[in-house]
């Protein structure tokens, strides 16, 4: 909270916080913003050069000397093509110059784009993008705890929620519409679902191989035409092409093979999980990870050279006491961090997993799993940070007032990524002098830096309570999950569908939309 005092005299100044909060409220220039899509990462390396080199080593030996199984007759005639070797128990071996042959095919200074260009992501370098993903089953009540299957009409207002929420920077679908038993629908409404709920880009699945002409068509229709949609294709496809350990997934390789042909970029989604269907140590999770994406890597540029894919290294924990799953733990984001520093290695952009949290509802275990796994993963430079908030229960449960909670974590954690301006302004001794020396007032709150620097070098939390406790007894004490769930329904109430009204009835008219 401010203190608003005179800068000569000490004493409250009238209409001084009126000022500041004025100054506050004013819009800023998106480069001027405290943090903003695609900070600059990378501070954070948990492996070592030698570490990462013998990462690199072992993912191709484990190419060379185990490979791949089950890949569709498709994939393996385009990867035996471009070099592989398929022997005599059926499995692909991929040697380690064709592996090197097709990383050099491989896009790289990547744009994802949107509807809506200002929400287009750069995902060159090591440009960090904090965003949704999984596949919840359950909505989560916030206040009883109480789980429910997950609905077309909850995916509808979720996208909606991070339309409007600054620090969510694209929108994958975050949970499965439960209520249709048909694949193709329930794949058809997910995707409409994520297009009318917002014009980020929209990250998407397919759960059957004969959704891809249907949603081709749906997604056609909301970009105007076949020629606008590959100009600028604003949806990229979740594909766990691969079922660890080292098995290629036939039929999401069908999907993947479709939608590379229709111009989609591919999320080459890599889940095995340490422990179970993944190496225990943390580093050779990653290294089944890195070899098994290197092979979609080799398969996608096989059929596309230069096609847009995002190497997609999801390695996830293991609690060994039980075998389940833990989302929210420090290996878990040791893993991720890691996955990000081998694909800055490779030079391709790269998405990963952080901010899921093993509590079941919005509280201080949600808290301080997303805090530390979000943070992580933007300092390791990680370009595509996915299922960073709403997620609970080791990705079994969505909350919406948790995805408005996260927002303001994932605040946090772009500022921890942008680090520290050291510039001849920041560092003058000039303001120093003026405050210290002469007569000067002795404090820094009204100078001409500070006020200057309010916006643009600070934060401020949305729903977190920076209060004295005077101040938050005297407000009736507010709770952040009643703030949060004030917010959500704020959002709700006055956001709209974000296709055009004439293009919406005709979707509808074409596909059967449950919401």
């Amino acid at each position: 909270m401010s203190l608003d005092l005179d800068v000569k005299t000490g004493g409250r100044r009238a209409g001084g916080r009126a000022a500041r909060v004025a100054l506050r409220a004013a819009p800023l220039t998106e480069d001027r913003r405290p943090v903003r899509p695609g900070l600059t990462g990378g501070q954070y390396n948990p492996l070592s050069e030698a570490g990462v080199a013998r990462i690199h080593e072992a993912a191709l030996a484990a190419l060379e000397q185990v490979g791949l199984s089950q890949a569709p007759p498709s994939g393996v005639a385009a990867m035996v093509a471009a070099g592989a070797i398929q022997g005599s128990d059926g499995r692909l071996r991929f040697p380690r110059a064709m592996v090197e042959d097709m990383l050099a095919k491989a896009a790289r200074g990547l744009t994802l784009y949107a509807r809506d260009p200002r929400h287009d992501l750069d995902l060159s370098g090591t440009r960090v993008h904090y965003g949704t993903a999984g596949a919840a089953v359950n909505i989560v009540d916030a206040f009883t705890g109480a789980y429910r299957p997950s609905t077309a009409p909850d995916l509808y207002d979720a996208a909606r929620l991070a339309h409007h929420l600054d620090n969510i920077h694209f929108y994958q679908r975050s949970m499965v519409c439960c209520e249709i038993p048909d694949l193709v629908t329930m794949d058809m409404n997910t995707l409409y679902a994520c297009l009318a709920g917002t014009t980020k880009h929209v990250g998407t699945s397919f759960s059957d191989p004969a959704s891809v002409a249907p949603g081709m068509e749906l997604i056609h229709m909301v970009a105007g035409g076949e020629g606008p949609w590959r100009d600028r294709p604003f949806v990229s496809l979740s594909n766990c092409f691969v079922v660890p350990p080292m098995k290629f997934a036939t039929e999401s390789c069908d999907t993947m093979e479709a939608c590379i042909r229709a111009g989609m970029p591919i999320l080459l989604l890599s889940a095995g999980q340490a422990g179970a269907t993944a190496p225990a140590p943390i580093a050779a999770a990653i290294v089944q990870a890195v070899a098994e994406v290197l092979a979609g890597v080799v398969y996608v540029n096989a059929i596309a050279p230069g096609h847009p894919a995002i190497f997609g290294t999801w390695p996830f924990v293991s609690d060994l006491r039980t075998g389940a799953m833990s989302g929210g733990s420090a290996e878990q984001a040791l893993l991720t961090a890691g996955c990000a520093q081998m694909h800055r290695f490779y030079g391709i952009p790269g998405g990963a997993a952080a901010g899921m949290t093993d509590a079941k509802t919005p509280d201080m275990q949600a808290g301080w799993e997303q805090g530390i796994t979000n943070v992580m993963a933007g300092l390791a430079g990680l370009n595509m940070v996915y299922e960073s908030v709403g997620m609970y229960a080791s990705l079994m449960g969505f909350s919406p007032e948790g995805m408005v909670l996260g927002n303001d974590i994932l605040g946090q954690a772009q500022r921890c990524v942008r680090g520290i301006d050291v510039t001849e302004d920041a560092v003058s001794l000039d303001v120093m002098k003026a405050v210290c020396l002469d007569g000067g007032p002795g404090h820094y709150l009204g100078s001409d830096q500070t006020l200057g620097l309010m916006q643009t070098e600070y934060l401020y939390p949305d729903i977190g309570n920076r209060m004295t406790p005077k101040d938050w007894v005297e407000a009736g004490q507010p709770d952040l999950l009643r703030t949060a769930q004030a917010k959500m329904q704020a959002i709700l109430d006055m956001a709209p569908c974000q296709v055009p009204p004439a293009i919406d009835r005709a979707v509808r008219e074409r596909f059967a939309i449950r919401f």
